[in-house]
């Protein structure tokens, strides 16, 4: 009998067709909808990016002013929300509490099993509207603080730095977290957009895709590696001692974390964008020294691990550069992931439409290995 051949992890195995996004690991290049990311952060809203993903095209100034309308309009958090939050352990995994404050809000909206897709949208575009809430306070509950009621009269990202810190913070930090938001936004068919898929599959709702997506985002190979890439940079202290610390770390066999990417062969286009990002906030004034501490990590890391592996250089990724901006921003390194999540729904929620579309349940075979009958 011929052995079948298994792709571990599903590399390489193509399961379906998307419109959504395009990553192309030989051109270094990623795509949301035909744009290209880099040309999007530098030239568009995170609101506008997500309109973009769920309608197939950018606003125009008229639909744009009417979203956003209707975003600033849903932009409280629900008592239902603040309720589930307020039960859990003030150190539970931030991630947790997302995950049960989302869950809370599937259970208490009448329309969540409603699968039309304008109904989906609509969902969509509250829980958009809702998550910067949640993960603001939860930031806040964290350090004793009190919920601070949205704004709006604020852009998006204003409006969840205002929800945070109680205050607006200066334009470039307000721009910088935008840009942000805009990369963590879509990448394809990674783990956590695959699992908002499977469970979609099911003809499962929005929510259960959602918490489910954020599940798999928790997890440190996957959204959860740029609170521990910060304590990496705390650990390494100096540029100057990045090249031992790190030869150390592959020496012991362990991973350097926000390098390397399952896709990519060279650097992550977003890490660029980002590095950029937290760039003009130094030159603003506004800088927790990381950022050259940051780029010896990278140099150290690419050198080490293109010496024992010259076919398949690890770069830095997404994660990499997200913890120094988000650090840099104010942000506490256990809201990261969270922060990511709110950037990823647009992406999740537009792929949970495509799946459904499909009306086809992902169901994979797999090999038995264990024993064989017995009496």
């Amino acid at each position: 009998m011929t052995e079948p051949d298994i792709k571990k992890g599903l590399a390489g195995v193509v399961v379906d067709t998307t419109a959504v996004s395009k990553v192309n690991p030989e051109t270094n290049s990623l795509l949301y909808r035909g744009y290209p990311v880099q040309d999007l952060a530098a030239n568009c809203t995170f609101e506008e990016v997500a309109y973009l993903l769920w309608n197939g095209e950018l606003p125009d100034p008229a639909q744009l002013a009417e979203f956003e309308q209707l975003e600033r309009s849903r932009r409280h958090l629900p008592d239902v929300a603040k309720d589930a939050i307020d039960l859990l352990p003030l150190d539970a995994h931030p991630m947790d509490v997302v995950r049960t404050a989302v869950s809370a809000l599937g259970a208490a909206d009448p329309r969540a099993a409603d699968a039309d897709p304008e109904a989906n949208l609509d969902k969509a575009i509250t829980l958009f509207a809702q998550l910067p809430a949640i993960v603001a306070y939860i930031q806040r509950r964290r350090r004793g603080l009190d919920l601070v009621e949205p704004r709006d009269d604020l852009g998006y990202s204003a409006n969840f730095l205002h929800m945070t810190f109680g205050e607006v913070p200066d334009e470039v930090v307000v721009s910088a977290f935008d840009v942000s938001m805009i990369l963590y936004a879509e990448h394809s068919f990674n783990a956590s957009t695959f699992t908002a898929r499977v469970v979609t599959s099911t003809l499962s709702d929005l929510y259960s895709a959602v918490v489910a997506g954020i599940g798999a985002l928790k997890g440190p190979l996957h959204g959860g590696a740029p609170g521990p890439v910060l304590d990496m940079l705390d650990a390494i202290g100096a540029p100057n001692e990045a090249a031992t610390w790190i030869e150390g770390e592959l020496v012991a066999g362990r991973r350097i974390m926000g390098m390397g990417h399952r896709i990519y062969r060279v650097r992550d286009p977003r890490a660029a964008v980002l590095e950029r990002a937290t760039k003009r906030l130094e030159q603003a004034g506004i800088s927790t020294g990381r950022l050259e501490l940051a780029r010896a990590v990278e140099r150290a890391a690419e050198g080490a691990l293109r010496a024992r592996h010259p076919d398949r250089p690890l770069l830095a990724n997404v994660e990499f550069y997200t913890a120094v901006l988000l650090d840099t921003v104010g942000l506490d390194r256990a809201e990261f992931s969270p922060t990511f999540a709110v950037g990823r729904a647009g992406g999740w929620t537009a792929h949970v439409e495509e799946q459904r579309a499909t009306g086809r349940l992902i169901r994979p075979a797999s090999t038995y290995v264990g024993p064989m009958p017995s009496p």
